[in-house]
């Protein structure tokens, strides 16, 4: 196999999920070139990936001239998504196979093969690597995460010195899986001697963690929300010790990164959706992640560091 595209355009942690299968790719086909089409909000993860060769950007659209353009000459699509939007993305490359993950969803009719789930392959990570292995690739999980080196320099500059840092990202889009601010704040007072912490989220979320620094005079902090690129924070958690957080992108990308990620889980099984490898890191109460002590959460970070 020499050319194949990777389709999937969202969400964070899913594109995430899915870059091993690159890399899995990469290892069985030597100079294979990989091409992925994604969302563009979520492109600056894929451009890290040391396996692949191309990234194109696509907000699905239904009018022709937005679609995506690819040269000729794909082997294969590897559509990581299943839906409607992924399908017609696999479609205009006209590849004589379109490969994906049989789970009923309305784009898997189009696919030329449709690949049964591994009852043994509970992650998301896992299950994305069944599609490729049919391909004949190994079971290796590799995220070929690599900074890009303009973004290591920017972040160092943006970051400075100081004690190790422990990411923070405190926002996770609903109520039952945010941690209340007072429950950050009772674990940052509990590490702030020995750590500083950097804040993560978009503009949108600056709000807060402007409460989480007030509710915190005597703590260190690094703030960062809003003004890094999906991209940079992959060099933001390269320089960071651990990650904190809900259930959101960012935990993914620390785990990618190789990196301690502790994640707070409500309704979602951390099973199938934790930051891979590190299920036994994450807690989880159905009733919202605010019945999860601090002190709990400290435990654990203070074991994952040493």
């Amino acid at each position: 196999m020499k050319r194949a595209l990777i389709v999937r355009l969202s969400a964070l942690g899913d594109v995430i999920g899915g870059l091993p299968a690159a890399t899995a790719l990469a290892r069985a086909f030597p100079g294979i070139e990989i091409e992925w089409v994604v969302d563009p909000r979520f492109a600056g993860v894929v451009e890290c990936c040391s396996a692949v060769s191309k990234v194109t950007v696509w907000k699905p659209s239904l009018s022709p001239q937005k679609w995506p353009r690819y040269g000729e000459g794909f082997d294969a699509v590897i559509d990581l998504q299943g839906l409607l939007k992924s399908s017609l993305a696999g479609l205009l490359a006209k590849a004589p196979q379109r490969i994906g993950y049989h789970r009923q969803r309305e784009g898997s009719r189009f696919f030329s093969r449709a690949i049964l789930p591994d009852p043994s392959s509970l992650h998301i990570v896992d299950q994305y690597l069944d599609v490729v292995r049919a391909l004949g690739t190994d079971d290796v999980v590799d995220f070929g995460l690599v900074p890009n080196p303009d973004d290591a320099s920017a972040v160092a500059e943006m970051m400075g010195e100081g004690r190790p840092a422990i990411a923070i990202n405190p926002n996770a889009g609903r109520p039952i899986k945010e941690w209340p601010v007072e429950r950050w704040a009772a674990l940052i007072e509990l590490a702030s001697k020995d750590f500083r912490f950097v804040l993560l989220g978009t503009k949108g979320e600056a709000e807060k963690s402007a409460a989480i620094q007030a509710a915190c005079p005597d703590a260190e902090f690094v703030d960062l929300t809003g003004k890094t690129s999906v991209r940079q924070l992959v060099a933001v958690l390269d320089r960071c010790v651990a990650h904190v957080a809900g259930d959101t992108g960012t935990s993914h990308l620390a785990g990618a990164m190789k990196k301690p990620a502790i994640a707070l889980y409500a309704v979602t099984d951390p099973l199938r959706f934790s930051p891979y490898g590190q299920a036994e890191r994450c807690f989880r109460d159905p009733r919202g992640v605010g019945q999860i002590e601090p002190e709990a959460v400290y435990r654990k970070l203070v074991e994952v560091l040493g």
